[in-house]
């Protein structure tokens, strides 16, 4: 029998490799899950229509072909495969990163057979090929790969939790084989699969924990469906229900800290593997929704920008929070039951705020840079409304420039190391200094 890599790499010449670019998911991350449908209450948006904002995009969904036959299938709706691969690939022209989400609320994943492993590998693959993507997410709600039957965190007894983990891993290695690089991984997993191992260890409590432990150095970004969720513990020992800013906190800092199971210990992810995960409006979740006031109340006490909103009080603080999530870009996009992109303009409010940790000062204490050290994607802000900025390495090579500085700018370098920054005017110069780590 041929090996995956030999199926798969015979796929990727027939289709062909697209020309791509890959790289590090964008600090802070806003994640938006995009419609590959139609609704009438969330209408269908070409890609090239996303607001800005959005730079994570998550393409939902690859679907199995029947509940028996795990071969995903992905088919772009309302456009041909060509002129969405040319989507895909504007966006990441813009410095956008497309994963493809498997899974959603409707498909159900079982991975128990070796051919069913072996399908999944080979098809998800090759629709990661197809389409250029920059990686893919795993928002499996339903069947038998995340559920436990026994075992512990670190070593569980159920085959197709096994085989899907094992099956994403061989899909990691096929995609750097193909591109020479990392493959991004983003996971989306419902409360009680998470946090509600907590209260139990069995079943869909705790389904995902042996599957983010035995990836945990290979996920981007953890983003925890903070909606549709019944009530959940705290570390504190509290019990939190869902639509407040306690709920927020305190299931953010669970996946930070960690918590003990009946399977053991869960060691949490590092916070800048951490986003916020929340319906874009009242009507996009069944439960969950959080009004932007509150979201942005309880954002910057975790990065410690702020007061304690609730009764949940946190361990630590959390600066370097890797960012939000929101189901979905399309329901954010109306404006029949929020303002149109309130959750992005909630996001940029949010994040365009420094953290104590995370600005560099100039000795002036008026060039902030945040987050430092940054993947290489980062924010100048200064009250300078007219100036020219400059930022060499230090060397005194110029690697960035722009004569129109004003207030504050996103700027993104692509390659690591220490560099300088300097704001210009007629009547001052300021300095700063930003690390960039890969």
């Amino acid at each position: 029998m041929k090996s995956i890599l030999s199926i798969c790499f015979i796929l990727i010449l027939q289709i062909g490799v697209p020309k791509i670019i890959h790289a590090q998911l964008p600090t802070p991350s806003l994640v938006g899950y995009w419609h590959n449908w139609n609704d009438t209450s969330a209408p269908y948006i070409p890609l090239t229509a996303i607001d800005n904002r959005y730079n994570v995009i998550e393409i939902s969904f690859a679907v199995p072909v029947s509940p028996q036959d795990m071969t995903m299938t992905f088919i772009p709706d309302n456009i041909t495969v060509p002129a969405f691969i040319s989507q895909v690939q504007a966006l990441q022209a813009a410095g956008k990163k497309v994963l493809l989400s498997i899974g959603g609320a409707n498909a159900f994943i079982d991975l128990t057979t070796t051919v069913n492993r072996d399908a999944f590998i080979a098809s998800m693959t090759n629709m990661l090929v197809t389409y250029g993507f920059d990686g893919m997410d795993i928002d499996i709600e339903h069947g038998n790969a995340i559920t436990i039957t026994g075992g512990t965190i670190a070593s569980p007894t159920n085959i197709s939790q096994q085989h899907l983990i094992v099956a994403i891993q061989q899909i990691m290695q096929n995609y750097r084989t193909t591109f020479g690089n990392k493959m991004l991984l983003t996971m989306a997993p419902e409360t009680a699969y998470v946090t509600g191992g907590m209260s139990a260890y069995g079943g869909i409590w705790g389904g995902y924990l042996p599957i983010i432990n035995a990836l945990r150095d290979s996920i981007d970004m953890l983003h925890m469906q903070l909606y549709n969720s019944g009530s959940m513990y705290g570390i504190d020992g509290g019990i939190y229900t869902q639509g407040n800013a306690d709920f927020i906190v305190a299931m953010t800092e669970a996946v930070v800290q960690g918590f003990q199971t009946g399977g053991g210990f869960f060691q949490g992810l590092p916070a800048h593997k951490i986003a916020v995960g929340l319906p874009a409006c009242g009507n996009a979740a069944g439960g969950g929704f959080v009004n932007d006031v509150t979201v942005k109340s309880a954002i910057d006490y975790i990065r410690g920008n702020g007061p304690k909103p609730g009764l949940y009080t946190l361990t630590n603080t959390y600066p370097d929070l890797g960012g939000m999530m929101t189901w979905s870009i399309n329901w954010d996009a109306v404006n029949t039951c929020e303002t149109s992109y309130n959750y992005a303009i909630n996001f940029e409010l949010i994040f365009s705020t420094p953290t104590a940790l995370s600005e560099l000062n100039s000795s002036e204490n008026t060039v902030k840079l945040f987050p430092n050290p940054s993947n290489g994607n980062f924010y100048i802000q200064s009250k300078i409304s007219s100036a020219e900025l400059t930022i060499t390495d230090v060397a005194g090579k110029i690697i960035y420039a722009d004569q129109h500085f004003a207030e504050m700018q996103q700027v993104v370098l692509p390659e690591q190391g220490i560099f300088l920054i300097q704001l210009r005017t007629e009547s001052e110069v300021l300095n700063g200094k930003i690390i960039i780590t890969k």
